[in-house]
């Protein structure tokens, strides 16, 4: 069970993006956040998965508050998480050819003895062929590049999934394929699912609820 508590946070001292919002996300759960751009959505993500410290609230993982975030965290919790962002250039290291960049979470927790088997057991359930491993992220496509962050999001076989505007720069036969993607291995795993957009429809379709965030208090 994740719990956010009253969650009040943001990037400039004083001015908090984020006030006072609360949100659940049950074992297994798929749970829509539906918001226009700029509302704090995102912002509330980044703190769910433990990349954004909140000004003032509490987050509790299986019924334990969390007290550190980012690198101090203890792996444990960060490795429970998997996180795919909006812009996948953005989050990508533009040096790295795509299997290293799947790769980089084994790295980062001393498993890379496994990268050759993930990698190449991740590359079909994304809809990446072999030959683009070697690319960097110049040398491929918006969608392409997106695939190889969802597998990297799912490299150390998270149990819980945040999915941040995933689809919002993908045409709809990449963004269905990437969501069913997300799909299987949640019914493969039993992961649950946090998924912020802006399309409600397509979190109508994908979740098991939706939540509007003019309703979060």
């Amino acid at each position: 069970m994740l719990e956010l508590r009253s969650i009040t946070a943001g990037y400039t001292r004083n001015a908090p993006v984020v006030r006072g919002v609360s949100l659940t996300v049950a074992p297994g759960e798929s749970v829509g956040l539906l918001g226009p751009s700029g509302c704090g959505k995102s912002t509330l993500a980044r703190v769910a998965a433990l990349l954004h410290r909140p000004d003032s609230g509490t987050l509790v993982l299986d019924g334990a508050p969390v007290r550190h975030w980012r690198h101090r965290a203890p792996r444990a919790l960060r490795t429970a998480f998997g996180v795919v962002f909006q812009q996948a250039r953005l989050s990508a290291d533009p040096r790295l050819p795509l299997t290293d960049l799947i790769a980089e979470p084994l790295r980062a927790t001393g498993r890379s003895k496994e990268i050759a088997d993930r990698v190449a057991e991740l590359v079909p359930v994304v809809g990446l062929t072999p030959d683009l491993l070697a690319r960097r992220p110049h040398e491929v496509s918006d969608g392409q590049l997106q695939r190889a962050c969802l597998a990297r999001a799912l490299v150390l076989r998270p149990r819980l999934l945040v999915c941040d505007e995933m689809t919002a720069m993908l045409d709809a036969s990449t963004a269905a394929a990437l969501v069913a993607a997300v799909e299987d291995y949640r019914a493969a795993t039993g992961a649950a699912l946090l998924a912020v957009g802006h399309d409600r429809t397509l979190l109508g379709r994908w979740c098991d609820r939706t939540v509007d965030w003019d309703s979060l208090s």
